[in-house]
């Protein structure tokens, strides 16, 4: 029976794996914090080898905001040491983040990342993890496209804003055409708390509030 596909909302499932730090339980290992989790199609490759670099030139910060990486594709764990030793001493460039060493297949099947039109190969995927374990973003990208490691920090930066003070973020979000770096009110749910927001908040209409972070 195959494995359902990991949404947002769901609880991330529950592994231990391999990786170039030791065994890892997760999400367990990583409570309390944030997790970006990623896959990438194969070691030795040049637009993994860029992501990589770009993921750990911005490791510090992901960790102010008690953000951690994890890296994970269809390679041995010898392989990914290799390929760390080699981006290392050629790029001058120290990975400080786990990379796990998923030669069975089994934590992509669980996850559902095994790239469709690519043999065994994962896709590159990328799971946003709050500090309880919950999925709550999950980004894909083709074998060919490399990912913007900016944007991956922005959406854990407007999810955390999202939680803390129970807001939306508008688009392009600090840089929204509309409302510059400020956050949406949720829009009313009644009558007189619709006319209460006109008075509170800047506002286009009653739906559609806004105000400083």
């Amino acid at each position: 029976m195959e494995e359902p596909m990991a949404l947002i909302g769901d609880k991330f499932p529950e592994m231990v794996v391999k990786t170039t730090h030791g065994m890892k339980t997760l999400p367990k290992d990583y409570s309390g914090k944030w997790l970006v989790f990623f896959s990438h199609p194969a070691d030795f490759t040049p637009v993994c080898t860029t992501e990589f670099v770009a993921f750990q030139k911005r490791i510090a910060e992901f960790r102010k905001l008690n953000c951690e990486l994890v890296g994970l594709s269809i390679d041995q764990v010898f392989s990914h040491l290799k390929w760390i030793e080699w981006i290392g001493d050629k790029l001058d460039v120290k990975i400080e983040f786990p990379v796990i060493a998923d030669d069975t297949g089994k934590v992509a099947m669980k996850l559902g990342i095994i790239h469709p039109a690519k043999g065994t190969s994962t896709v590159r995927a990328v799971f946003i993890v709050d500090d309880k374990g919950i999925i709550r973003a999950i980004l894909y990208y083709p074998q060919e496209l490399g990912r913007n490691m900016d944007e991956i920090l922005r959406m854990v930066k407007g999810l955390q804003i999202v939680d803390a003070k129970g807001v939306a973020m508008p688009a392009n979000w600090p840089n929204n055409e509309l409302i510059k770096d400020e956050v949406i009110v949720p829009p009313a749910q009644d009558e007189r708390t619709a006319k209460e927001r006109l008075k509170q908040y800047e506002c286009f209409d009653w739906w559609f509030c806004h105000k400083k972070a």
